[in-house]
């Protein structure tokens, strides 16, 4: 299928943040996951780790990025790339929310509290 009608709302909420799946496996993708990812005003970071690199693309907002311990903002045309095995965390450095497009190849997986898992997002 060449196009993979956007869903209505976003397909899961956590806390701080939520996720709607773009193209995943469930959705008809086969090589890459994309999912857009909205971070509340005040969302903490949440170390983890990655199996696969994971590219994010900022949208709106201004996201705060801690990688392999370098801190770092980006903002609305920056793209933040994290590599595999690098722990990495983001946080909304902002009064509003922060929009952010993200890719990862297929069979990525996190690593979270020594819990390694596809994330459902990305299923």
């Amino acid at each position: 299928m060449p196009v993979i009608p956007a869903p209505p709302a976003p397909t899961h909420d956590l806390p701080h943040a939520r996720f709607t799946s773009l193209a995943t496996p469930s959705r008809g993708s086969r090589e890459t996951a994309m999912w857009r990812v909205t971070l509340a005003p005040g969302a903490e970071p949440t170390p983890h780790s990655l199996t696969r690199e994971e590219l994010f693309f900022v949208l709106a907002g201004t996201a705060h990025v801690t990688l392999d311990g370098v801190a770092a903002t980006a903002g609305p045309g920056d793209a933040i790339a994290v590599p595999p095995g690098v722990v990495f965390a983001l946080a909304n450095g902002g009064d509003a929310p922060v929009e952010l497009l993200c890719c990862m190849p297929v069979g990525g997986q996190a690593r979270l509290d020594g819990r390694t898992f596809t994330p459902p997002w990305a299923e």
